[in-house]
């Protein structure tokens, strides 16, 4: 006889530009799930209302204690399934809000995907852990830059919104008139930004996964594209090239291991994570590292579990059982 089925809620959507990415992270999650196990709802958040679909209807869910009221049964969730890119899902927000109810959920707590939300936060942390990363300042709205500061970082350089994901808000300039338009137009979507240096090298993203004995470092990737950086239409309108696994000096990829697995247990990453390094000179530097990777078919991680023998279906079932 088969057990209880567990309620497990898969949210996705989000309140960023990064909306639709999430919503076709979270149905390739829904395709994917052992349904002799779960009982799976898709739940929508979105800002003008957070409802789950049952039996093909949508209902409004109830805020109070996360759940929802269907033919007169209440449904709360055992579980709940994280696919959301951007705030509130990837910045600690729902997370918190978890805890509180004490609801399980897959990927990193509120503190840690605070952190590594925040750009400049995690670039201050991983200081301490001796990984390289590129010279950089912050700037709050309202504040300006002196000539000297400026030339600390130098142009090329990269104006980037403090808290966004899938590179929206992040502008790649090369002198002082398009750093000021870029300065500008971050601040009207976020209140602080940072200036980065263009470190001219190659891009590699590291995956890290819950594996039987601890953490598991996927192969990596390699991105090359035709834009200036790897923005939004390379990352998600196939205007890249991304080689798995990546072609790099053993050296290298040994040290992006070691990286990438300090940053996942040093700061208590939990689930997937996601980090980005650029290589020059056979130095890796850290760029930023994300707690809710895209995981759609043709997303990073899900490649680079596919290359480790990992399909989908086991992939997701690794990040639900760690949440269990």
């Amino acid at each position: 006889m088969m057990g209880k089925l567990i309620n497990l809620g898969v949210i996705m959507g989000g309140y960023s530009q990064e909306r639709e990415i999430s919503l076709k992270s979270g149905a390739q999650v829904m395709r994917h799930i052992d349904s002799n196990r779960f009982k799976v709802y898709a739940i929508d958040i979105s800002l003008e209302d957070w409802y789950c679909e049952v039996d093909s209807k949508k209902i409004t869910i109830d805020r109070a204690d996360f759940s929802v009221l269907h033919d007169g049964e209440k449904i709360q969730f055992d579980l709940v399934f994280n696919a959301i890119h951007g705030t509130p899902g990837e910045d600690g927000v729902l997370q918190a809000y978890f805890d509180l109810l004490g609801i399980k959920y897959t990927g990193s707590n509120s503190y840690t995907s605070a952190i590594s939300f925040n750009k400049r936060d995690l670039l201050s942390i991983t200081s301490d852990l001796d990984i390289p990363r590129a010279k950089h300042l912050s700037l709050n709205k309202g504040q300006s830059l002196s000539p000297a500061e400026i030339k600390k970082v130098g142009f090329p350089c990269f104006v980037k919104a403090n808290r966004s994901g899938s590179s929206f808000g992040v502008y790649k300039v090369k002198s002082e008139q398009e750093l000021q338009q870029a300065i500008l137009d971050v601040f009207e979507i976020n209140d602080e930004l940072i200036i980065e240096e263009h470190l001219e090298g190659i891009e590699i993203t590291v995956g890290v996964i819950p594996g039987e004995n601890g953490p598991q470092v996927l192969p990596m990737t390699l991105i090359k594209t035709n834009h200036e950086f790897f923005d939004y239409n390379a990352k998600y309108l196939g205007e890249s090239e991304e080689i798995t696994p990546a072609p790099i000096d053993q050296s290298i990829e040994k040290q992006l291991a070691e990286y990438a697995l300090k940053i996942y247990k040093d700061l208590g990453f939990k689930g997937a994570t996601r980090s980005e390094f650029i290589i020059r000179d056979g130095v890796a530097y850290l760029l930023e590292v994300n707690t809710t990777p895209g995981l759609t078919e043709q997303s990073i991680l899900p490649q680079q579990a596919r290359c480790a023998g990992i399909s989908e279906a086991s992939l997701f079932d690794r990040l639900i059982n760690d949440a269990l």
